[in-house]
């Protein structure tokens, strides 16, 4: 058979299920072989519409070979140039990605042999989220809500045998207790997004916590995302220069204001984790704002990745996946990052949900903070799509649920 009458899309669907406080988004690419590829994508926070996408654009996969997906996803940005990026940019990473696994499992190989052959075996992880994601009590027993938490998640961190975190900005009251300070998502309502001194003694206590109680041998990576503009980044780097840190991680959208932070910053920066295509990428290689880019390869699709890692290696930039969802992505960026050179570290989420060993075929196998890679055909996991059916999605989620819409009186 040759390649042009093989793998035939004969299928593609989507499936989600819950998560608990979000949902967990899936596509299935079913072949007229029979083979089916998956990928995960999301659409929880800032993504609202990507299934919608997805089921639009769909009908121009069907009938094509999963053995052609760079033909496939020049087709499907020719179709849609007038609004490339955002969701649709992400739509068409869902679709190449599942196209990757589909192409992989019909040649009965790992994904990362169709990416140019590994370079590594293990890859080193950084647990993400520490403190956020146990401050959901309803979802985590016991959940952290006290300074006595944070002690404890950072010693676990140390115990379980990682070598790195990451935490975020937190606020502290009188009593210890503990609220995230994310105004960049709506987390309170602070549009302005100054940096007041509340925030820098709180910021600064809560790492000082971490590092006592981590220890002095773990890596503490900050990511400050959105939540302040380039006065209030500065003011946070002055307050934690004599702190060793990993890396503080800054979301912004002018990469001349990026390279002016790094130049005054005591620590390396890492940033782009939002940006979808190279040509977004660019800008911060060219004008050296980044220490390390943060490529997210659901958004952008593998394939893509790698140009992006290629060109981030031309201005000597290291790469990181941005990692925050769920086992299936999990190893999609596990076999980018074994098969990037300039490679730095890879996000993952230690602290799970009760049924994703359900959700998933495989989880991902860690030893001594490393994900150990796989050599199942594909992505090395999948959906169970039974399982997806007992926890059906929610209905409002993340950042879009009309409840946190914040008002004010006339």
């Amino acid at each position: 058979m040759t390649v042009k009458n093989k793998a035939i899309v004969g299928e593609v669907k989507t499936l989600s299920c819950s998560n608990s406080f979000r949902n967990y988004h899936f596509l299935k690419i079913t072949t007229e072989d029979g083979v089916v590829g998956w990928s995960e994508y999301d659409e929880n926070f800032g993504s609202p519409g990507v299934t919608s996408v997805i089921e639009q654009i769909s009908h121009r996969v069907i009938g094509q070979s999963a053995m052609l997906h760079e033909h496939i996803r020049e087709d499907l940005h020719n179709v849609t140039r007038p609004a490339s990026g955002g969701v649709v940019g992400q739509a068409l990473g869902a679709i190449e990605n599942a196209l990757l696994d589909a192409k992989a499992r019909t040649l009965d190989v790992p994904c990362h042999v169709l990416l140019g052959g590994k370079v590594r075996d293990r890859i080193r992880v950084y647990w993400s989220h520490c403190v956020a994601y146990r401050m959901r009590t309803e979802h985590f027993s016991p959940g952290i809500v006290d300074a006595d938490g944070v002690r404890q998640v950072a010693r676990d961190v140390r115990d379980e045998g990682y070598t790195a975190l990451k935490t975020n900005i937190f606020h502290y009251d009188a009593d210890d207790r503990i609220e995230a300070w994310s105004p960049g998502f709506g987390r309170p309502h602070e549009p302005s997004l100054n940096v007041e001194r509340k925030t820098l003694k709180d910021l600064r206590k809560h790492l000082e916590i971490m590092r006592e109680s981590a220890g002095p041998d773990i890596d503490i990576l900050l990511d400050l995302n959105f939540n302040a503009r380039t006065e209030g980044f500065l003011k946070i780097l002055r307050e934690t220069a004599d702190l060793d840190l990993f890396w503080v991680e800054i979301d912004t959208l002018d990469p001349q204001a990026l390279a002016y932070i790094r130049a005054h910053s005591p620590h390396p920066i890492s940033s782009c984790e939002t940006l979808i295509g190279l040509q977004q990428f660019l800008p911060y290689f060219q004008n050296q704002s980044i220490d390390v880019a943060i490529i997210d390869t659901p958004w952008n699709g593998v394939w893509q990745s790698l140009k992006i890692a290629a060109a981030a290696a031309a201005y000597e930039i290291n790469v990181a996946p941005h990692n925050f969802y769920g086992h299936l992505c999990t190893m999609m960026n596990a076999h980018f990052s074994a098969v990037v050179p300039n490679m730095r570290i890879m996000e993952t989420d230690i602290d799970r949900i009760a049924w994703d060993a359900e959700v998933f075929t495989h989880a991902p196998e860690y030893r001594d903070g490393y994900l150990i890679l796989p050599d199942r055909p594909g992505w090395g996991t999948e959906p169970n799509e039974a399982a997806l059916a007992k926890y059906p999605p929610l209905q409002k989620t993340g950042l879009i649920n009309r409840t946190q819409t914040p008002r004010l009186a006339l």
